[in-house]
């Protein structure tokens, strides 16, 4: 698995590359330090440079610190893994009641393949203007999601959209408290370091 390539192509023609995965073997490990972790990477260095070395601010302010890069970018770097892992525990956790296949390799396969558009658009933090794109890249992730249930997961076509949206709903309230706990741990209630 080439990780350029594999990242073209599920972000440029999905549905032939979901195929593909489905057929591969690739074991959590290779996919965590193969895969997840060097695009993770883009987001949380983007984050440590936007917002450590070239500042936030607005209305006549602007903050410019270190401490506060470092932050952001390890909050980005543990949501990502942790909210991959999350994700697929909840994908595969509900796979019985909507008659899919049971495997977590399988799940965080899907998961971690659909979060290609939003982490290789986490370059966009760097600049302050930029900084709301990467999530809106998250949407056509989730279209990623959408398709690749069905042969990652081995979902009947007629429990996709269910599967998608009870597992989504599940995924945005973790997302939530998780992003919440690691921004309190993290950046506190003030935003000056």
């Amino acid at each position: 698995m080439n990780l350029i390539d594999r990242a073209k192509k599920i972000m440029l023609s999905p549905k032939e590359e979901w195929a593909v995965i489905e057929t591969e073997s690739t074991d959590v490990a290779t996919l965590v330090t193969g895969y997840l972790i060097p695009l993770a990477l883009i987001a949380a260095v983007a984050s440590f440079i936007g917002y450590g070395l070239i500042g936030v601010g607005g209305f006549g302010y602007k903050i410019v610190s270190i401490s506060l890069g470092i932050r952001y970018g390890v909050i980005s770097l543990v949501t990502t893994i942790a909210g991959a892992f999350i994700a697929a525990l909840v994908i595969n956790a509900l796979s019985a009641s909507f008659a899919s296949r049971n495997d977590f390799r399988k799940a965080l396969q899907l998961v971690v393949y659909s979060f290609t558009p939003m982490m290789v658009a986490g370059i966009l933090y760097i600049l302050p203007g930029l900084r709301m794109l990467p999530p809106l890249a998250g949407i056509y992730g989730l279209y990623l999601l959408y398709i690749g249930m069905k042969p990652l997961m081995q979902t009947p076509e007629d429990k996709v959209t269910s599967y998608f949206i009870v597992s989504l709903l599940v995924m945005i309230g973790v997302y939530i408290i998780l992003g919440a706990i690691l921004t309190a741990v993290f950046i506190g209630h003030r935003l000056m370091m």
